[in-house]
Parts: C-alpha cells; structure tokens; sequence
C-alpha cells in the first residue's frame, strides 16, 4: 500500500530516540525490575547458541597450610560447573493506522501521536513483563515465556538451567513451608539459612498483604527505611539491613528472599529493546514497528536464594 515516505520516516527516527528513555522507564516502574538492575548493568552478550552461567559448587582441597619442605597438593579440582538458559524473545508492536495518519498530517502532531503510542506500549511492556518475571517460566503456561521467580527461587520444578537439583542438593533453592501467620521468626530464621559472612539477601519482596503483615509485627517506633529504595518511589521497610517491599505481581502466600548478586537479566547485545523500521503491510491500512528484545533470566546460586511460602496473612 502507497504511503507517506516522509511520514515513515519520521515515525522511524522518532521511535529510535524513545526507545532508551522507554527502557529507562521500564526498568524504574516495579520492584522487581529495581531488584534486578539497581548498582548493576545488564549483562548483554553478543550470541551464542545458549546462555552459559558458570556455578561454584564445591570448594577446592588443595588450600591448605604447609611447612618447609611439605608436598603442595596439586590434585585436579571439580566445583565447577555451568547453567545454560535458552534465549528468550519479547516483542512489542506499535501500530499507526491510515486513518490516524490522515488526521496527523504535521511534523509535530505525528511526534504527539507517537508519545502516545510509545506510552501505551511501554505501559503495556512494564505490566506484561514483570508479570512474566514473576511466573513459572517455561515449565508452566506458554513455553515461550522466560524464566520467572518462581521457577529460579523454588524447587517445583525439575530444575532450572539444565541442572537437577534432585541429585545436586547444592542446586536446590531454600524454602520453608510455613503454613501459618508470618512471623520475625520465621523470617529471620529464612535469612540466616541463605546467608553466608556478608554474603546476604539483597532485598525482600512479598505481596501488599505480607508487606502489612511484617509492618504490623514492628514496633511503632522501628520504622527504617531504605532511602535509595524510597528514592526510586516505592515504599519499603528494612528486615536485618535488607530492604522489604511489595510487587503486586507476588505470588499470594509468598515472601522471597532475593540475593541479586546470582539474579541476573541478560540481553543480547544486538537486541534488546530494539525497534524495527516502520512498515506498510500490503493488505491492512497502517504502519507498524515491533520493539524486539531477546534475553533471558538467569541464576548462579540457588541456594543463596529463599522462599517463604504457605503464609496464611499474605
């Protein structure tokens, strides 16, 4: 179909310009985008026909004290193993039609329109997307989805990574069952079985409930809060120097205990939020550009990460 040249490039260029800021906006609109780009980058690599994530499980034997002329053992070392992730895709569509086209004939009114297409798809993309990250990737629903928190952060599935985590216990998320009310305890007892020295959640995240319950088991006058959280405008309270906050795309019952240090997005280098050149379809009036992102959700240690689940005021 016979379009507008300079209209589509316009759009083109428009859009490109965007795309950053879009990104920007994406990753700031929710708890768990925050948790897993906050004081880090996204990981981007170039390719590959897998993500390869190289785990630690076992500690190497040779470290050891010695005396004058004591053997050094050199005995070759296992510990060291790989998770491998499929790619992920994401794709998001902006569509102009011919007769919104017509109505926008000026430089500047066809921008406007176009602000506010990129806004509903960005919107679209936060609420979408962070859904996802929230799921039970691959294992459950659609298989294209990516790798969510239920499926790196729980052991319901047969393993995440290519690693079964039934005969590699050092693999296997840690969890409890509270099947109760919420409780410090409990929490604080969660904590301490995936901490190691200062190795330590990161943050802590539950539903609007939960987030309650804990509120309601402090004191009136024990309110500390994490300012770099409440910079970035959500609401938050602190449990053993860890920030807590709800996303409303929790699970229901669920409290997690995240070490973001072994969370990881990865992005391609080549695509990730990328838009393509708008386009005239030969048989619909109206252009479109898709935003493709290819990537995927990634952990390095399991074990560092904790589940409370079955909480009863959550």
């Amino acid at each position: 179909m016979a379009g507008n040249a300079n209209f589509d490039e316009i759009l083109s260029t428009t859009l490109k310009n965007y795309v950053p800021k879009l990104t920007d906006n994406v990753f700031s609109a929710r708890p768990l985008f925050y948790a897993l780009t906050n004081g880090q980058t996204i990981r981007r690599i170039s390719g590959g026909s897998n993500i390869v994530v190289p785990v630690i499980y076992g500690t190497n034997s040779t470290a050891a004290p010695y005396a004058g002329s004591d053997t050094i053992a050199v005995t070759p070392q296992t510990g060291i193993s790989a998770a491998e992730f499929n790619w992920g895709q994401y794709a998001a569509t902006v569509t102009i039609t011919g007769i919104e086209e017509a109505k926008n004939n000026g430089e500047a009114q066809i921008i406007d329109l176009l602000e506010g297409k990129i806004f509903q798809t960005q919107e679209s993309i936060i609420q979408n997307m962070n859904t996802m990250l929230w799921g039970d990737g691959p294992q459950v629903g659609s298989t294209n989805d990516w790798n969510g928190i239920q499926n790196l952060v729980s052991n319901d599935d047969v393993g995440s990574g290519g690693i079964p985590f039934a005969t590699n216990a050092w693999w296997a998320a840690t969890e409890t069952n509270l099947a109760g009310a919420l409780t410090l305890a409990s929490m604080g007892t969660l904590y301490n079985d995936v901490s190691v020295g200062n190795d330590q959640p990161t943050i802590l995240m539950t539903t609007q409930a939960g987030y309650e319950a804990y509120e309601a088991l402090l004191t009136s006058n024990v309110r500390y809060t994490d300012t770099d959280v409440a910079n970035a405008g959500f609401q938050n309270l602190m449990f053993k120097g860890a920030p807590v906050v709800f996303d409303d795309d929790c699970p229901a019952g669920g409290m997690y205990m995240l070490n973001t240090k072994y969370l990881q997005l990865v992005g391609h280098s080549d695509v990730w939020f990328k838009p393509t050149p708008f386009v005239r379809p030969t048989n619909q009036d109206a252009v479109f550009s898709q935003i493709l992102c290819y990537g995927q959700l990634t952990v390095s240690n399991r074990s560092r990460q904790g589940r409370l689940h079955g909480i009863t005021n959550a």
